[in-house]
């Protein structure tokens, strides 16, 4: 474990503390660039830990937020943050801006060099925060896509990939590219097609039990995963270095 890597809290004024992960990279003279790393439906875990420690070997300052923080029982709190993703609006997009500037106005962090990467249900709060929020690029990976174009217009360049054998979210990968590409946004979107959703986590042994026999064919894929981390790192060096 990185031995810059802790979990912290954070205020958000009236919504309260938010607890998260921190992974700060190896110290330099220079600032470095910051990302928000953004959970699955299954909250802050282990797995977004060791994705957030990843981004900061690549010497990026990565905060992960658990939008499920709070004293409110965890059905009720999915419930309200899916909520805040299909209204656009809420306390889960608040906790996120939260943390933005929090990172941002940490000493290590250039606050003019910020990204935001979201798996599964945080790829479609990113999506949201490269529209709305002074980010400079934004990675999407197996998230839910708006259905009309103009939700997107003023989005920051986009980074994505889906898997073709995602019943469930591949329409809406395919959806993104054609919609940033009507909008002239900068995007690498890639279709996977022997894969299917989550090929980037790694998760226990229980739910890659009940995600082979979902419709989402949700499973780890060493080739996929690596080769979305080579184009989002790339993506991302572009522009935030």
């Amino acid at each position: 474990m990185n031995p810059d890597s802790h979990e912290l809290e954070i205020e958000s004024g009236r919504h309260g503390p938010i607890n998260a992960f921190l992974s700060l990279p190896r110290k330099d003279e220079r600032l470095a660039p910051g990302v928000i790393v953004i959970h699955e439906i299954v909250g802050l875990n282990d797995d977004i830990r060791r994705i957030s420690e990843h981004f900061s070997a690549e010497g990026y300052g990565a905060l992960a937020p658990d939008l499920y923080s709070g004293s409110v029982p965890r059905p009720i709190c999915i419930m309200k943050t899916l909520r805040s993703l299909a209204k656009g609006e809420g306390p889960a997009l608040d906790a996120l801006e939260a943390c933005r500037a929090w990172l941002a106005a940490r000493p290590e962090i250039d606050p003019s060099r910020i990204g935001v990467a979201g798996f599964c249900m945080g790829g479609g709060f990113a999506l949201m925060f490269a529209v709305r929020a002074p980010v400079r690029v934004a990675a999407t990976f197996y998230g839910d896509v708006p259905r009309r174009a103009e939700e997107l217009a003023g989005s920051c360049p986009v980074v994505g990939g889906y898997g073709a054998k995602d019943h469930v979210f591949a329409p809406a990968g395919r959806r993104l590219d054609r919609m940033l590409g009507d909008l002239e946004v900068e995007r690498d979107v890639v279709m996977y097609p022997d894969v299917g959703h989550s090929y980037m986590n790694q998760h226990g042994p229980v739910l890659r039990r009940l995600g082979a026999i979902s419709p989402m064919r949700t499973g780890y894929d060493e080739h996929a995963a690596e080769d979305s981390w080579r184009r989002m790192l790339a993506f991302f060096a572009r522009h935030l270095e």
